[in-house]
């Protein structure tokens, strides 16, 4: 068997990451070999690389989730000196795209590769059928470093013959300015009713002529509950996305929600970066539904009526809105002033109270409140402003009874119905099929299967 200081160099070994990268090769530290031991074969050894006859990386790649494809831009072949020093070579950050891939350019296989970054974990990926490249499952994160070390068998006359080789190389970081990030609500840790849609606000705008890039976004945003449920994102604006299921959330479900961006190349423009995952609950299912026409209001807990309450909505001119609403917030002591809805002062519409145990549906000023200047007509007579009015006793029971997310509807009006968007949350008053032609998953996939994000790992 010949001596190991009498083999050359073992040829061409490509490193090919749609991500910003550094390269090192050379020997290994000292210490045991990183790869499990192999039984001996006839005419075959391990070479430990002591001097690196040359090596070229480069970079190439397409990005994940439709991003654009990078071109080769980057060429270093690492001479038997160079790949001595393990100095890292860091790449342009325009590079950050996509997975990495581990290619041998000479004849032989890649027989082993393992990839950790710099906290020692692993990065999943698979070799090629014919054993000449090795490419990550996922794309890379910002800011990290990643070694790689592999194992290649060549061909020899009457055998072959393993080398080992390390490859360290590091992805860029992406300047603030181009890092896209979501910043999710509800609030984290809490519990909410069941009608809580969740929203995600991007740090920087993805217009509807780039779908691709709208794709890359709704893939990178996960939602997981428990018990599952069909849901889906909608574009409510460049910058906005709002979650909701097709009905509404199970009772005591656990909802969580992460984003996946960091490292994905949106756009030639926009890089993901890190987001801060979201976890709520919810409680039980509290709906609270008025009759205009009967002015009874009827609240259920998980489909049984708790509670019935004599109410006056708007009267003519000032018509309570219909259809479904969601509760965005108690105010146990509010002033309302006509004013705020445009109505002028001194004019015999105007008002100026200060009002009890008042729960928000509108961003506008909608409420359900305590009314005890209309006791005398409420179940019979709509006089309000637009807010649905009911004594203070029960104006009180209901603060109690409902919370953020719980569910008010308003039938059998003559109201506008209540916008999907803009003031509040009104959602639930899109189709389901018109909620879904607001994904650009669903758009690509011309509505025949949903694709709600859920194409990363469990959280």
């Amino acid at each position: 068997m010949p001596s190991h200081r009498n083999i050359k160099g073992w040829g061409a070994l490509s490193l090919a990451v749609g991500a910003v990268l550094v390269t090192t090769a050379g020997q290994y530290p000292a210490g045991p070999s990183p790869f499990a031991p192999r039984p001996p074969r006839p005419a075959e050894h391990v070479d430990p690389v002591g001097s690196l006859g040359s090596a070229i990386v480069t970079v190439s790649g397409c990005g994940t989730g439709g991003g654009p494809c990078v071109p080769a831009r980057h060429t270093v072949k690492l001479s038997g000196a160079s790949a001595l020093t393990g100095r890292p070579f860091l790449l342009d950050r325009r590079e950050a795209s996509g997975p990495v891939g581990i290619t041998l350019r000479t004849p032989g296989r890649l027989t082993d590769v393992t990839v950790t970054d710099q906290r020692g974990r692993g990065l999943a990926g698979s070799p090629s059928p014919d054993g000449s490249r090795w490419t990550s499952a996922v794309a890379l994160r910002s800011d990290a470093r990643y070694t790689a070390r592999l194992t290649v068998e060549e061909p020899r006359p009457g055998g072959s013959v393993r080398r080992a080789a390390r490859l360290d190389f590091r992805t860029g970081r992406a300047p603030a300015g181009e890092r896209l990030t979501a910043t999710f609500g509800p609030s984290s840790g809490r519990t909410y009713g069941v009608g809580q849609p969740i929203t995600a606000e991007l740090s920087h705008p993805v217009p509807a002529d780039a779908p691709d890039a709208r794709g890359a976004v709704e893939r990178a945003l996960v939602v997981r509950s428990e018990p599952a449920v069909e849901g889906a994102w909608h574009w409510v604006g460049p910058t906005t996305l709002h979650y909701r299921p097709r009905a509404y959330w199970p009772a005591h479900a656990t909802v969580r929600v992460r984003s996946g961006l960091d490292s994905v190349r949106v756009d030639d423009r926009l890089q993901g970066g890190t987001s801060s995952p979201l976890t709520f609950t919810t409680g039980d299912r509290v709906e609270a539904v008025t009759d205009v026409a009967a002015l009874r209001m009827t609240v259920r807990r998980n489909g049984r009526v708790i509670r019935t309450i004599p109410v006056t909505t708007g009267k003519a001119g000032y018509r309570t809105r219909g259809g479904v609403k969601v509760v965005l917030g108690k105010e146990s002591l509010v002033r309302m002033r006509g004013d705020s809805i445009g109505i002028a002062r001194g004019s015999r519409d105007f008002y100026d109270l200060k009002v009890r145990w008042a729960t928000r549906v509108t961003w506008s000023g909608e409420y359900l409140h305590a009314a005890p200047w209309s006791t005398d007509v409420q179940g019979s007579e709509n006089v309000s402003h637009g807010c649905t009015g009911m004594s203070t006793e029960d104006a009180a029971w209901l603060f109690r009874t409902v919370r953020e997310g719980d569910l008010v509807e308003v039938v059998n009006g003559y109201g506008a119905p209540m916008t999907p968007f803009g003031n509040g949350y009104g959602d639930w008053n899109l189709a389901w099929p018109d909620w879904q032609r607001g994904s650009a998953l669903a758009e690509a996939a011309g509505l025949t299967r949903h694709a709600s994000g859920g194409l990363l790992p469990d959280l």
